[in-house]
């Protein structure tokens, strides 16, 4: 039969104590350790023919201690000697510590040289993740990065801009600054003050470090900041609690902040800290490595009495501590212990009866180290030389151990100087478990010098358990626990676990409650990592259960953004309204965001609105209203035309030209007809027509006009005696100038479309709130060359009208002509000022106004008067009296 009779497994607890007094909620630690070593003993289908014990040492908070308790777990019983084995010794197995990240990084240093497997379960610091210590160290807890992420998610979440940072005066504390303060920075975060509070050690290290005190705690509270994240040890949490209670004291008041506390931190309390309250801490967040409740644990601490507990060396010293009594065996008795004190009326910051996450990893630790001792021990080999080989056992060298009888030797080591009674108190620290196996198939527990172990006689039975054996069954390594949760130990030796965010609420009896509230589980999906309920938080008192705003000034709200206040940090600005044509829609926008080309800010300037597709359409009342003005127009000059047509053998028609006459009149209606192609939904064919239509009929009517008057100069200039230029007044000349006229117009016209034509376009610029349907010109200058060229008839048209407005009355149109000539060349003068001043589909607009107005203004004072005439002095229109006058 092959078996094991016995390990030894040390333990860290660091911080149980120090010259000032003791962490009684360190005990915990131990209760649980004892509570994981008897659920294993008690369980044989974990270890067969295996016992489990365990010693305890401490550290004092000092690098000289921890080596030295190292050195003594590596050396002979009673013999401060390494490397010596006395015959029958159970050879040390594995080491769980330390609490501290110094303590743990110090005791490496020499387990490394033994490949003695650590589990670190209170260092959180990435410096033990040396490779050169790789094959040795097991992580209990996530890397710190991990927790400094969930920090900043948390920051993130609750858009807490403008925060404070505490940490202790230590390599430590610069470490954190030094890793936080430039991912806060890469986040947005900036910090209002970063105070670093001394340590200490001794009586003398703990009033010295009060000095600074007040002015760190003026700093703290005259902050704006709501919220301050804490970084440290147990230290720095007994620091914190006598800086506030300090500075409420002297202040009469209670100042509120939501506290942000580190994983490495534990709510604890020392003796001095009795009575002191805990309410500034009411609404605290705390990142605690993750911790589930075990079976039987509860009722494990609640039947726990001094008196029942045989071979604890601990129980007297802590429950005179924690219950602030004494047995009788002491001289000084303020209070006489009875035994009977119950764990759970004790205040939350002494002693917690939920397992508290250090106390989780402690459990889960030892049984990492069983199951892979199980795991070792199943596999029916040892290592020997280097090699595994089996090894035949006796079966007289099988001890005969009763689960129940498995015993757990507890030894302590009195140090620790009371600072209130001036009295020797307890620490613990450092544990290993141990167990001896003699003849009399009886389990001896005890300490052995070297004449004892030959005395004894005792049996090379045990199993050594060589070091390196156990790695290889540590790494990758699941099994589930009592309570219900898969441990999974991965290749790099980092159990994965995740940080829970729990809630402190306090009470007036200086009691206190953890709430869940959130996890940051490092191992999850990513972008589920973080996970946090807000609902569930209760908040310090302070802020009336509204969620606390943590920042240097008031929000920028939606429709602002941020402007930057000179000489402060970037966290702190002044909020200015959105420019013209951008929008923000949420609150602390670094710089408004322009819409869409297709969109556009509503009046607060938080969202887009789409625009209105628009243009001057036939429905609206704008373009029914051109329609009807264009409409009734060419009526008119239907009518005209027709006034004239019926009327054109009477001397009045006859005297002014009459073709040109009825040409004019016909341009003009194309003129009034053309206007129909602005109007409506702009297509392809409509935009190639509509400048080409109107730059050509108006200027048939203008060459008709010219032609008009060079003609009456001419006529008149002929009634001279021996005037050469009757030859001239001919049809033939009139036609000339119109075609020679209207033939350049084309011109510039098709030379136009050749190069740029006119095409169907969407303007979404000018117009606030539309997007304008319109006809892009193709080329603007060829536009204004058509205008240009109208424009040069008409001021020749309008200089001869004028140079022949003496001449007889009753033969003369210049008079009209020069007026109306007046009139089109006010219209479109004016027209590109407007023109050029409009947007949207109001251009249309404007040029069909000027087309209407220029084209009624020609027929107006061109044919109106001859209409007077011809249609109310009938008499006046006869040839004799026309020659006559």
């Amino acid at each position: 039969m092959v078996g094991l009779s016995g390990i030894e497994v040390a333990v860290i607890d660091v911080e149980a104590q120090s010259d000032i007094g003791v962490v009684t909620k360190n005990y915990q630690h131990i209760l649980a350790l004892a509570f994981a070593v008897s659920e294993i003993n008690e369980n044989p289908k974990i270890l067969s023919n295996v016992s489990l014990g365990f010693h305890i040492l401490e550290t004092y908070f000092s690098a000289r201690r921890t080596y030295y308790n190292a050195i003594e777990l590596l050396s002979t019983f009673q013999h401060f000697l390494p490397n010596y084995e006395c015959e029958g010794h159970s050879k040390l197995t594995a080491v769980i510590g330390g609490l501290g990240a110094e303590a743990s990084f110090h005791l490496a240093a020499l387990l490394d040289i033994y490949k003695l497997p650590q589990f670190s379960y209170g260092d959180f610091t990435p410096m033990m993740n040396d490779q050169t210590r790789s094959l040795v160290l097991y992580r209990m807890v996530p890397d710190e990065v991990h927790q400094y992420n969930g920090i900043i998610q948390l920051l993130l979440h609750f858009r807490w801009t403008w925060i404070g940072l505490v940490t202790l005066k230590d390599s430590n504390g610069e470490h954190f600054l030094k890793t936080l303060l430039p991912a806060l920075l890469q986040k947005g975060i900036c910090s209002a003050f970063v105070e670093r509070i001394s340590t200490f050690g001794s009586f003398t290290e703990y009033f010295n470090a009060q000095n600074n005190w007040h002015e760190i705690y003026e700093a703290i509270m005259g902050s704006k900041a709501s919220a301050a994240v804490v970084h440290g040890e147990t230290q720095a949490f007994m620091c914190l609690r006598g800086l506030l209670y300090q500075g409420e004291s002297s202040n009469k008041a209670s100042y509120s902040k939501v506290w942000i506390m580190a994983a490495q931190m534990d709510f604890s309390a020392i003796n001095i800290h009795e009575g002191w309250s805990i309410r500034s801490f009411h609404g605290a967040l705390a990142f605690t490595v993750h911790s589930q409740e075990v079976p039987g644990f509860q009722n494990f601490l609640l039947n726990l009495r001094p008196q029942d507990v045989k071979g604890d060396g601990f129980i007297q010293t802590f429950w005179e501590q924690a219950f602030g009594c004494s047995f009788p065996n002491y001289e000084e008795v303020e209070g006489t212990c009875t035994g009977e004190e119950r764990l759970e009326s004790l205040p939350g910051p002494f002693f917690e009866m939920s397992m508290t996450g250090h106390s989780y990893s402690i459990y889960n630790a030892v049984h990492a180290i069983a199951n892979s001792v199980h795991a070792m021990q199943s596999s029916k080999v040892k290592l020997h030389r280097g090699r595994l080989e089996h090894q035949k056992i006796q079966p007289w060298q099988v001890p005969k151990v009763n689960s129940r009888e498995h015993a757990i030797i507890w030894t302590h080591k009195i140090f620790v100087y009371n600072i209130l009674r001036s009295t020797l108190v307890v620490g613990f620290e450092y544990v290993y478990l141990h167990g001896y196996v003699t003849k009399n198939s009886h389990l001896f527990l005890g300490k052995l010098n070297m004449q004892q172990c030959v005395s004894h006689n005792l049996p090379s039975v045990i199993q050594h358990v060589h070091l390196r054996a156990l790695h290889p069954f540590l790494r990758n390594m699941t099994f589930n626990n009592s309570a219900g949760e898969t441990v999974f130990l991965n290749k790099n030796g980092e159990f994965s676990v995740e940080f829970d965010i729990t809630n402190i609420v306090t009470f007036p009896n200086t009691s206190f409650v953890r709430k869940k509230v959130g996890k940051m589980d490092p191992w999850a999906v990513p972008g589920n990592e973080f996970d946090i309920h807000e609902d569930a938080i209760t908040w310090p008192t302070h802020f009336n259960q509204v969620t606390p705003l943590s920042l240097c000034n008031d929000r920028c709200y939606p429709g602002s953004e941020k402007k930057k206040k000179e000489g402060e940090p970037f966290c702190c600005f002044d909020c200015v309204p959105c420019p013209e044509g951008k929008i923000s829609n949420q609150e602390d926008m670094d710089s408004c965001s322009p819409c869409q080309q297709d969109q556009y800010p509503n009046t607060k300037q938080i969202q887009c609105i789409s625009k209105a597709v628009t243009f001057l359409s036939h429905t609206e009342p704008l373009g029914i209203s051109l329609m009807g003005f264009a409409f009734f127009f060419a009526l008119i000059t239907l009518w005209v035309l027709g006034i004239f047509v019926k009327h054109h053998n009477t001397p009045i028609v006859i005297a002014n030209n009459r073709n040109l006459s009825y040409m004019l009149l016909i341009s003009l209606l194309f003129c009034f007809l053309c206007t129909f192609i602005f109007i409506g939904r702009r297509e392809k064919m409509t935009c190639l027509l509509r400048q080409m239509a109107f730059g050509n009929v108006f200027s048939v009517a203008v060459s008709c006009v010219l032609a008009k008057t060079i003609t009456v100069v001419l006529v008149f200039m002929a009634t001279k005696p021996g005037s050469s230029l009757r030859k001239w007044i001919r049809k033939k000349l009139t036609n000339s100038i119109v075609f020679v006229c209207s033939l350049i117009q084309v011109g510039i016209c098709s030379m136009w479309l050749a190069s740029s034509p006119p095409f169907p376009d969407v303007d979404m610029v000018s117009q606030r709130k539309e997007i304008v349907l319109k006809c892009n010109e193709g080329s603007v200058a060829m536009f204004y060359c058509v205008l240009g060229y109208m424009g040069f008839l008409a001021l020749v048209s309008f200089t001869v009208a004028f140079l022949a407005r003496n001449l007889p009355g009753s033969f003369n149109e210049a008079k009209f002509i020069t007026f109306s000539m007046l009139v089109f060349c006010s219209v479109w003068l004016s027209f590109v000022p407007t023109y050029l001043s409009t947007k949207g589909k109001y251009l249309v607009v404007v040029e069909i106004f000027s087309i209407l107005t220029s084209s009624a203004g020609l027929l107006g004072c061109i044919f109106f008067p001859k209409c007077y005439i011809i249609m109310l002095r009938p008499e006046v229109n006869k040839r004799d009296l026309i020659i006559r006058r």
